[in-house]
């Protein structure tokens, strides 16, 4: 059994038997996990740096015509606050590329099932195609200063 994992029950719907059967769904792998997640921006699309959510976070990144590179951030982290205008940089480098999207996500407000993020800044970049996630820290110095 996957420890990593939340489950959440409806606080209007919690009860002994509502917990019983909880517990009977995680252990048995059928009980859906619960993953953080705001509300997808009207305008998340409109700037150079697109803004994921866990709502839109697998439709961005899945997209197979598309390289997404992402930041996580924490809003109080001092490394992502220098880090944004950079970002931001890169973003408007990109914007008119229709096969590169930069992209960044509150990492503190919002989770997806299929990364775990233990600091902040994390970047991660996922190749057109659904390849392999790299962990891109180095990348990021290549696309800034060498236009890779």
């Amino acid at each position: 059994m996957d420890t990593a994992k939340k489950f959440s029950i409806a606080s209007e719907d919690l009860s002994p038997d509502s917990l019983r059967q909880l517990c009977q769904e995680v252990v048995g792998g059928t009980a859906k996990p619960y993953y953080r997640s705001e509300e997808i921006p009207e305008d998340w699309d409109k700037k150079p740096v697109k803004v994921l959510v866990g709502k839109n976070f697998d439709s961005v990144t899945q997209n197979s015509s598309k390289n997404v590179f992402v930041e996580f951030y924490a809003p109080w982290c001092g490394h992502c606050k220098e880090l944004s205008p950079i970002w931001d940089q890169l973003g408007e480098k990109y914007a008119d590329h229709d096969d590169i999207i930069i992209a960044k996500m509150d990492a503190t407000a919002n989770e997806v099932e299929a990364l775990t993020i233990d600091g902040f800044p994390t970047l991660k970049y996922f190749p057109a195609g659904g390849k392999e996630v790299h962990n891109t820290l180095k990348l990021k110095e290549c696309y800034i200063e060498n236009g890779c």
